[in-house]
């Protein structure tokens, strides 16, 4: 028992559960369990402190990352749940006894290898891949450090980087070890096999109305109704009123005339282009010389050319294309230098840039006064559709006056319904729903600010409650329930005869011939399934489940059932596949590194100031 307790001890888990006994025990009136560490001292690993900074910024930028798993910034009480505070501070324990170790091995970090980790940092690169000065100044402001700071710290990672290197980087897979596992992966067996469906059983009797109210009765979680609430919404923004907007053709010619100057349209040109091999790029050659016509010179050598569409310059990636295809008259080609050899670049038309006509940039126009517009107006709207929400009218009314579109929908928990909002953000959508469910009929509902710009109205008209349904109402669905049920009754208990009578030595021919099915023999497959589909994992999984006479039945990824036999084991040959060699090999390193540091760690000892860990979150948390 008490080695039990010890093992359990060691082990991730009951290190964090210690760590949340250490906080309850300071709930407790412990206040402070260390009575030597500073007041700003969170804990300390042998003679090395870790300060409520330091810990402050690791615990900010772990729940960054849980925030981008799981879509929001998790709350105290979240983050407490998940473990973070204490995953925190036993990796800043780790840290700081590898720290410790560096010293006493005299292991250091050069300034060129600390050059070369902030030129290689992707954090700090500009456009251009290159390492951006500003950028780097951005950084460490956002993330509350100096330079010095920053320096300090990537000496630390390169120090433990470099003991970790010199104590594991040579660590190998063991050969049995290899062998076992290629043995595992490569091995190949092939079956005999038939499948079961709903032919192979007697159809089940039609149920009576008993057999279908006592289903019901027994399932009725199944068919139970789900809150649905009717909703009429009205959506506010510069958009949406912009759409209201009708614009005259005097305003469109008037800014067409006072702003033409500005507006310029890109020259776009059709352009194709075709890959050539060294024989055909000869021929490309001398047909240019010639002045030989592109289409000529394609339909001559058997080729087919890509249509690359019409394009402006700026919508080109590849700079060489982009040059090429600008730099020629209409009709006619370059060779140029492709991925995989040479290819040809032709122009076959061009449209001209400069200055739209009227007609061109009309609908532009229009849009942007619609929305210069909106703009102006679209606070005093707001403030209009927040008198007339005070006073009681009903939305439809509110929509009618100012033109907006009404949207009407039963809305459920899930808030799928929304949908009927057109280019709704889906963070929007979550929070409208659970205002819709928290609201009361006939209540008056707050606005609901919207991402980017704008807010939603809604007034509850009907709440539609979850309810168990009566049989009339959904007999189909029970009645082909209840026959589902019956008919994969009587399949699991066809495999389970077929399987015995298997067990009795029926050759599986016999077996499967007084189902009216003949057997199949399998391509060879590993434990994973067969390339071609016939066997899946979860009968591959099955069928290696026993040795060269196993035989059983599984219930594969389709619902069927596959009755099966083994005919033939092959056995794996070979070495390992070195990517996977080396992914295990990688794996057995993080293992030991595991292992060692924590060991580190425990050997220089951790103690927790509980005060100061407990002022630390308080701060970041405000609580």
């Amino acid at each position: 028992m008490l080695d039990s307790l010890r093992g359990f001890a060691k082990s991730w888990a009951g290190k964090i559960l210690g760590a949340f006994l250490l906080v309850g025990l300071a709930g407790f009136g412990i206040n402070n369990v260390i009575t030597d560490l500073g007041t700003n001292t969170v804990a300390r690993v042998g003679d090395a402190e870790i300060d409520s900074r330091t810990f402050l910024r690791a615990y900010e930028r772990q729940l960054n990352q849980v925030a981008q798993q799981l879509g929001s910034v998790p709350t105290a009480e979240q983050a407490m749940s998940l473990g973070i505070p204490s995953m925190v501070l036993q990796n800043l324990a780790q840290d700081a006894a590898l720290d410790q170790l560096a010293d006493d091995f005299g292991v250091g970090a050069s300034e060129a290898k600390l050059s070369e980790l902030l030129r290689a940092d992707p954090s700090f690169q500009g456009t251009l891949g290159a390492f951006d000065p500003q950028a780097f100044t951005q950084v460490l402001r956002q993330n509350g450090l100096t330079e010095a700071q920053y320096f300090e710290d990537q000496s630390n990672v390169a120090r433990r980087e470099q003991v970790v290197l010199s104590l594991f980087a040579d660590t190998g897979l063991p050969q049995t070890a290899s062998s076992l596992i290629n043995r595992y992966v490569a091995d190949q067996r092939t079956v005999d096999f038939f499948v079961l469906g709903d032919t192979n059983v007697d159809t089940p009797a039609v149920p009576t109305e008993d057999e279908l109210a006592a289903y019901l009765s027994e399932h009725q979680g199944e068919f139970r109704t789900v809150e649905s609430r009717t909703v009429q919404m009205l959506r506010l923004s510069p958009a949406d009123l912009a759409a209201t907007k009708t614009i005259g053709d005097d305003a469109i010619a008037a800014e067409y005339e006072r702003t033409k100057a500005g507006l310029t349209k890109a020259e776009r040109r059709t352009i194709q282009q075709v890959v050539l091999n060294d024989a055909q790029v000869a021929a490309f050659e001398a047909g240019l010389a010639a002045g030989t016509p592109f289409e000529t010179l394609v339909s001559d050598n058997a080729l087919t050319a890509t249509d690359l569409g019409i394009l402006a310059e700026a919508d080109i990636s590849d700079a060489n294309l982009a040059t090429a295809a600008f730099g020629l008259a209409d009709g006619e080609f370059a060779i140029i230098d492709g991925v995989t050899g040479k290819r040809a670049v032709h122009v076959s038309a061009i449209e001209a840039g400069g200055v739209p006509s009227l007609a061109e940039a009309r609908e532009q126009i229009a849009q942007n006064l619609a929305r210069s517009q909106a703009r102006d107006e679209v606070a005093d709207v707001q403030d209009q559709v927040e008198e007339l929400r005070a006073a009681f009218r009903p939305l439809s009314e509110i929509a009618e006056r100012f033109g907006l579109d009404i949207y009407e929908a039963d809305v459920t928990a899930s808030g799928a319904e929304l949908n009927v909002l057109p280019e709704l953000d889906p963070a929007d959508a979550s929070r409208i729903s659970q205002a819709i469910f928290k609201a009361e009929k006939g209540q008056l509902t707050a606005a609901i600010p919207l991402a980017g710009s704008g807010n939603l109205y809604f007034d509850l008209i009907a709440v539609e409650p979850a309810r168990d349904q009566t049989l009339d109402e959904v007999r189909e669905d029970v009645v082909a329930a209840l026959t589902a049920e019956r008919t994969n009754a009587a399949l699991l208990a066809a495999s389970a005869d077929a399987v015995a009578r298997l067990d009795a030595g029926t050759p599986i021919a016999d077996v499967a011939a007084s189902y009216n099915v003949f057997p199949q023999l399998s391509t060879p497959f590993s434990r994973f399934g067969a390339a071609d589909g016939s066997i899946d994992g979860v009968v591959a999984g099955a069928a290696f489940a026993g040795g060269s006479d196993h035989h059983g039945s599984a219930l594969n990824e389709s619902g069927e059932y596959v009755v099966f036999q083994v005919v033939d084991v092959i056995a794996g040959e070979g070495p390992l596949d070195p990517a996977a060699q080396a992914n295990l090999e990688s794996e057995a390193r993080v293992g030991l590194y595991g292992e060692f540091v924590t060991a580190i760690r425990d050997d220089a000892g951790l103690r927790v100031n509980q005060q100061a860990l407990q002022q630390t979150l308080a701060i970041n948390t405000g609580l």
